[in-house]
């Protein structure tokens, strides 16, 4: 015991050192409130950070401090979340309501401070309170630091790509809509590139994002899923990408001409302008993993636009069909990590803790009363992991009641395994897997030791509705060792192990009426969330938290800083 204390707090130590020789504290204010923007023909007032959607763009060199006034001049409680930055030591940045803070009221402030230490590349800010998300965001960008170079061609130019959703309407009036009613949220009226929704929409000819290029040059795409509730294709026509890192992780280089990205994911992609002088539609194309579940269908487009282009109309590329799982399935499980490149970490061997996770769309019973109670059923749509359904709680945040030792907030007996065995996958789940689609709510987290490796069996279910869903770990990388269809079956997919070099993330796209295996070391103090980014899951109760426990100095909960909001 004393040989770990001694080498985790010589390599903090390191990692200190070596971040503070090149650190600088890139200092920023986010102005959060209202504004109007002109979108599909109309006028509305929208809540944003310094009068733009997204808002603007972070850039950072690798052992940067970052420090971000958030001044909330919006009528709503809001909060910030930094996705994927691992807050090593700074969990009270983290972000999500009611879980590390409660909100910033209206008219009040609060300073996020932290390191970025041992990543790079595309990650980005949003805010976590309600459907605030599809107006509050922007990139978040993170070079090597001085003397350092990227593990890949020098490039010509960097381009941010953000997907956005929008609404005809006032975004939290949207969600409070579906929460009264019980039922899914109307679907967005559009999608939107750096928050422009493209020539393909009303009034929209003069709002279409455009990339200007030179022909024979190679450049940097930061694509960004920032969308709330969809999964899409992404492509170029004509153009081939060359993938070099996702969430923030570098990558084997991967060749494609289609991406695939889920709410909250990053892509980094190479493209090289080796083509004819002309127009090419960039378009991101909605990935409809269920059929049976409604959704906005439209696309969105941009133009990849050449120096010297013809008058010609845009080239558009030959979408994927929406429903293309095979596509999307061969994009997310070819990727490989980069092994031994900047910042790479080994996959643990050693697993100290396994945990079986089933997650889907399930039913709770409506207790409310009124003629809009539950759209006049006697349900309202729930969801739950390994049939708990996650309620956030009021009065004090998780992670405050933690820090204070205060009871009653949360329990620690969240299951590392289902309560019962069943063919989570049989797609008949989806008509008479009524017996089994209600869960009990609950605030419930799983404690972890300190340092110790987990590995997670994510497994979708098909009771009501299966989904791909992107699933999002606070604070943590995990490294995703397989991924397939089906249920879940160790004695045969465990063969399928990547353990050399698998693709890292924060967050993972699990197949739709399938499963995923992921592996990560919990060595942070504090309580992360762990939820679907489909901004429509959390509400209804896809999540649970991770408490980990203080180690050895200095890893232990730091006290909150004494601008915290309080509840």
């Amino acid at each position: 015991m004393r040989r770990l204390v001694f080498s985790l707090t010589w390599a903090f130590s390191l990692l200190l050192a070596s971040s503070l020789a090149s650190a600088a504290v890139v200092e920023r204010t986010f102005n959060i409130g209202n504004t109007t923007l002109t979108r599909l023909c109309n006028q509305y007032v929208i809540t944003a950070v310094n009068g733009s959607m997204p808002g603007p763009t972070i850039n950072v060199q690798e052992g940067d401090t970052l420090v971000v006034h958030a001044i909330n001049n919006s009528p709503y409680n809001i909060t910030l979340h930094w996705h994927g930055i691992f807050q090593l030591l700074t969990p009270w940045a983290d972000g999500p309501e009611s879980v590390t803070q409660c909100p910033i009221r209206p008219g009040g402030r609060y300073t996020y401070r932290f390191n970025i230490t041992g990543q790079e590349g595309t990650l980005w800010w949003h805010s976590h309170s309600s459907f605030l998300r599809a107006t509050v965001y922007g990139a978040l960008i993170i070079r090597p630091r001085n003397g350092h170079s990227y593990p890949f061609p020098a490039v010509y130019q960097e381009i941010p790509i953000l997907l956005g959703e929008w609404w005809n309407a006032n975004v939290v009036d949207v969600e409070n809509t579906a929460t009264e009613t019980g039922l899914g949220p109307v679907n967005s009226d559009a999608y939107t590139i750096n928050g422009l929704p493209g020539d393909s929409y009303s009034c929209s000819q003069n709002q279409t994002f455009q990339v200007h290029v030179t022909h024979g040059k190679t450049y940097l795409l930061r694509i960004i899923n920032a969308a709330l509730n969809e999964e899409h294709f992404f492509m170029i026509a004509n153009h081939t990408f060359t993938v070099v890192a996702v969430d923030a992780s570098y990558t084997a280089p991967y060749n494609t001409n289609v991406i695939v990205l889920g709410p909250g994911q990053t892509v980094d992609a190479l493209v090289t302008t080796n083509q004819s002088p002309r127009s090419y539609y960039m378009v991101f194309s909605p990935y409809h993993s269920n059929p049976n579940v409604g959704i906005n269908a439209n696309i969105t487009r941009g133009l990849f636009v050449y120096d010297y282009a013809t008058s010609a109309s845009p080239v558009m590329p030959h979408l994927p069909a929406q429903n293309d799982t095979p596509t999307a399935h061969r994009f997310y499980s070819n990727i490989t990590g980069l092994a031994g490149g900047p910042h790479w970490v080994p996959v643990p061997r050693h697993v100290d803790e396994n945990m079986f996770v089933t997650f889907g769309i399930g039913l709770d019973h409506c207790n409310e009363t009124g003629p809009n109670a539950c759209g006049g059923l006697n349900f309202r749509l729930s969801a739950n992991m390994n049939n708990e359904s996650f309620v956030l709680p009021k009065g004090l945040s998780m992670l405050q009641a933690l820090y204070q030792n205060v009871s009653g907030v949360y329990t620690t007996d969240f299951p590392s395994n289902p309560p019962y065995v069943f063919d989570y996958t049989d797609p008949a789940l989806a008509t008479n897997g009524t017996a089994i689609a209600f869960a009990p709510k609950s605030t419930k987290v799983k404690v972890l030791r300190f340092n110790s490796t987990v590995q997670v069996v994510l497994q979708n279910t098909a009771i009501l509705a299966m989904e791909n869903h992107p699933i999002h770990f606070h604070s943590f990388n995990f490294h995703v060792l397989a991924q397939g269809f089906g249920n879940y079956d160790p004695n045969v997919d465990q063969s399928k192990f990547n353990l050399y070099n698998p693709q890292m993330r924060n967050t993972i796209a699990v197949p739709v009426g399938g499963w995923a295996v992921v592996r990560f070391q919990a060595n942070n103090p504090g309580m992360w969330l762990v939820h679907c980014h489909f901004e429509t899951h959390l509400p209804w109760g896809l999540a649970m938290a991770f408490l980990v426990e203080n180690g050895p100095a200095p890893y232990v909960l730091p006290p909150p800083p004494a601008d915290l909001p309080q509840c």
